[in-house]
């Protein structure tokens, strides 16, 4: 039985290739809680490396304290810009490794099952990550850093300030269907959900990988050349598809890909010829990586 709240979060992605992909729109609780397991390991991290370079340069952890006790000297003062930038500088390389990863999707995301997608159904690129990530200083840590200096009572109409433009960003995912923060709408971007099913047991089969049918008894064989056309995304892309299981979406995507490589695409045995495919294409880009070669799409 399908489920109502969830059929009203699925959307179409059209690839650039002109395929039709289902998927579904992550829920806002799913990822406020991706968000605070996000900071949860990222802070811990900063606390451990801290405690690492405390043990380490312990003698001149304790002159910076005995500054500030006193009054912030010349070295007391470079440790906390170097504390800031510390900060400033984790945050941001978290965020934007993992985004710009192969999965699109921090410790956090992966957690709760999603991913962050292109909404034009192409590669996430690094400007779109870049985007994103900046545009959430201005919706949280901006006006948190104003509320919070205004807490001790001096804020006066900045405190009050801070506070509106904190809830106007803070209810923009609740106004729109797509539950797009500011960062989404700026950077062209969805977060998705990333379902943890494993791909079909026939996908892992020899059958498959050697590209025999178990319908018609075609062999599907494919060539360095005709696996050169394609990389790691358009596999997830691919894998995705499979995973979906859309008799539409196969049938697109098969003559899709006949007409990159040069075969006639015949009718009736899709999933056989893209299971094939998946599974030969997976291998060579698996047997590239072990020898330091990454193919990361058909640009490359």
């Amino acid at each position: 039985m399908s489920n109502p709240t969830k059929a009203r979060r699925g959307r179409i992605m059209v690839t650039p290739e002109g395929i039709s992909l289902p998927i579904t729109i992550g829920t806002r609780g799913a990822r406020v809680g991706a968000l605070l397991l996000d900071f949860t390991f990222l802070y811990l991290g900063m606390i451990a490396i801290l405690l690492i370079f405390v043990l380490l340069l312990g003698s001149l952890f304790s002159t910076v304290l005995d500054g500030l006790e006193e009054q912030v000297s010349g070295v007391a003062e470079f440790f906390i810009v170097v504390i800031i930038l510390f900060a400033f500088m984790a945050r941001y390389a978290y965020f934007l490794s993992m985004e710009m990863g192969p999965r699109g999707a921090t410790w956090g995301k992966r957690i709760v099952g999603l991913r962050v997608a292109a909404r034009d159904g192409g590669r996430l690129t690094a400007e779109a990550v870049i985007a994103r990530n900046l545009i959430r200083d201005i919706e949280l840590f901006l006006p948190l850093a104003f509320i919070l200096s205004a807490s001790g009572g001096d804020g006066g109409n900045a405190g009050l300030a801070a506070a509106i433009w904190f809830a106007i960003f803070l209810g923009f995912p609740l106004l729109n269907k797509d539950a797009l923060r500011a960062g989404d709408l700026i950077a062209g971007t969805w977060v998705v959900e990333a379902p943890r099913t494993k791909l079909a047991d026939v996908m892992s089969t020899q059958g498959a990988a050697s590209g025999t049918s178990g319908v018609t008894g075609t062999t599907y064989e494919f060539g360095e050349q005709e696996l050169s056309i394609y990389g790691e995304h358009e596999l997830q892309t691919l894998e995705r598809l499979l995973r979906n299981d859309n008799d539409d979406a196969l049938i697109s995507v098969h003559q899709t890909i006949c007409r990159k490589i040069g075969w006639a695409p015949g009718a009736g045995d899709e999933r056989a010829f893209l299971e094939a495919f998946y599974s030969q294409l997976r291998a060579r880009l698996e047997a590239d990586m072990r020898f330091g070669k990454r193919k990361k799409n058909k640009f490359s």
